[in-house]
C-alpha cells in the first residue's frame, strides 16, 4: 500500500511538471514568470534586428522598391539585390535612390513585403 501511494505521488508530480513544460515552457521562479518559448524568442529577435540595405530604385506608383541588402535573418535570405513590395506606399515618402536604410520584411508564400523601413543613421 505504501508503495502504491509513493508511485501515485511520483506520477502526479511528473504529470504536473510535464503539463507546465508543455504549456510553452513557462517557468515560475520566485514569483516571476519566465517564458522559454523558442519560437517567440526567435521571432522577437528577428523583428528587433532590422536588415541593412541601400535603395537602388523606387517606384512609388506600384509600391515596389529595389534594395541591395545584407542578410535578412527574419526570412533567412542571403545578401543580394531584390525587388520588394511595400505594405504601405506611404513608407516610400522621403526615401530616394542611394539612401542607406534599415528595414523589416515578411514572407507571404513566394512574395516578400517590406513592413518597415527607415533611413540608417
Amino acid at each position: 500500500m505504501k508503495n502504491t501511494l509513493k508511485l501515485s505521488a511520483i506520477a502526479l508530480a511528473l504529470l504536473g511538471t510535464s503539463a507546465a513544460y508543455a504549456n510553452d515552457h513557462t517557468v515560475h521562479v520566485g514569483g516571476h514568470e519566465h517564458n522559454h518559448g523558442a519560437k517567440e524568442a526567435k521571432a522577437s529577435a528577428a523583428s528587433a534586428e532590422m536588415a541593412d540595405g541601400e535603395i537602388r530604385k523606387i517606384n512609388k506608383n506600384t509600391g515596389k522598391i529595389t534594395v541591395k541588402h545584407g542578410e535578412i535573418k527574419s526570412v533567412e535570405m542571403p545578401p543580394m539585390t531584390m525587388v520588394f513590395g511595400v505594405s504601405d506606399k506611404a513608407m516610400l515618402e522621403g526615401l530616394k535612390e542611394g539612401d542607406k536604410v534599415k528595414f523589416n520584411v515578411k514572407q507571404e508564400g513566394s512574395n516578400y513585403t517590406v513592413t518597415e523601413i527607415k533611413k540608417a543613421n
